[in-house]
């Protein structure tokens, strides 16, 4: 049995582009399809293309996660489950990965037999998250590592099921968009996304598809989701080429900054005057300096549904990236931040 992409009981979430509605376009971590069904085995269709590290499809059967490698070019009909039980089951597929590889779905194909079921139910709460590789769940499984710099990598050790922006989202109850990207910073220029030509924040944030080696550059509609809380994690990799406002904070470059952090997040107010926004970083190690930027620009803001939440080890965690068990506890305590702030915020 092939059920189309474009099927009613096929469930979906993320900045998806579905210009063509039966060939969905996944390019942002956290995005996902799910379904139920009852059968015993079950086969997904992709089109992949990638630009840097090795692609892989998540997947979820009735809790069992698995990661399928994808081609680097082209369509390929991966089997995902065989010999289940003849009963009900659940599956959700999803975006693993960044920007380092746009995946494209184009249905699935059940057991012969086999039966679509009701979709689940989705939450009415609502989360968006503009970060970067922290907040895409990069190098989370190279659990042997925490505390500990990156074991060598090309992408089989990054999922973005296990960021902290995806375990609090699932704490809350709540539906994600991660508008995260592996380097990126807030400027152009900056940071360590899309070398040597470096594109921030300030240029993806608005985005379907922002990366140019991967095709066409789409805008994104806002009308289309409408978080009650929005999370801006950036401030990691604004460092780079020149660590600035560690070593100049009043200097003329980390005051510039200062006002285009600000500017940014009176930008994302403008188009969500009624959410509760979050400014925060992440533990991987750096310079506190940005943190310090990142509250003077919040208290200089007069917004009072604008917080800044620091972790209790803030930029000094880890120097690696930040594994499944750090990012269980930057979720309890940014879960527990967001609930503190009262039930209110979700209206």
């Amino acid at each position: 049995m092939f059920v189309s992409p474009d099927h009613e009981n096929l469930i979906y979430c993320g900045r998806i582009d579905f210009s063509d509605p039966k060939a969905p376009v996944m390019l942002f971590p956290c995005s996902y399809v799910r379904f139920r069904f009852r059968g015993t085995g079950v086969k997904a269709t992709v089109a992949n293309r990638r630009e840097y590290a090795t692609s892989y499809l998540g997947c979820l059967i009735d809790g069992q996660m698995s990661k399928v490698k994808l081609a680097e070019e082209g369509t390929v009909t991966v089997t995902l489950a065989e010999h289940l039980p003849d009963t009900e089951h659940e599956v959700m597929l999803y975006k693993r990965m960044d920007a380092c590889h746009i995946m494209t779905f184009l249905g699935v194909e059940l057991s012969q037999g086999a039966v679509l079921c009701r979709p689940p139910e989705e939450p009415e709460r609502r989360i968006e998250v503009y970060g970067d590789s922290v907040s895409a769940g990069e190098v989370s499984e190279a659990v042997d590592c925490v505390g500990q710099p990156d074991p060598p990598h090309d992408g089989q050790y990054s999922n973005s099921y296990y960021s902290y922006s995806w375990i609090t989202a699932r704490k809350l109850n709540a539906r994600i968009h991660d508008i995260a990207q592996g380097g990126a910073a807030l400027l152009n220029g900056t940071g360590w996304f899309h070398a040597p030509d470096y594109i921030g924040m300030e240029q993806i944030y608005d985005k379907l598809q922002y990366n140019p080696r991967l095709g066409e550059i789409k805008e994104w509609d806002f009308s289309l989701y409408r978080p009650q809380v929005v999370i801006v994690a950036l401030g990691q990799n604004d460092g780079n080429p020149e660590d600035y406002m560690a070593a100049d904070y009043q200097g003329e470059k980390a005051k510039h900054w200062r006002m285009r952090y600000g500017n940014f997040l009176k930008k994302l107010r403008t188009i969500y005057p009624d959410a509760t926004i979050i400014a925060a970083t992440t533990i991987l190690n750096h310079d506190p300096s940005w943190d310090r930027a990142i509250e003077q620009v919040c208290r200089e803001s007069g917004d009072d549904r604008l917080h800044h939440f620091l972790y209790r080890n803030n930029g000094r965690g880890t120097p690696g990236h930040i594994r499944i068990p750090e990012a269980e506890g930057m979720a309890e305590e940014l879960s527990g931040f967001i609930t503190s702030l009262g039930e209110g915020i979700w209206r």
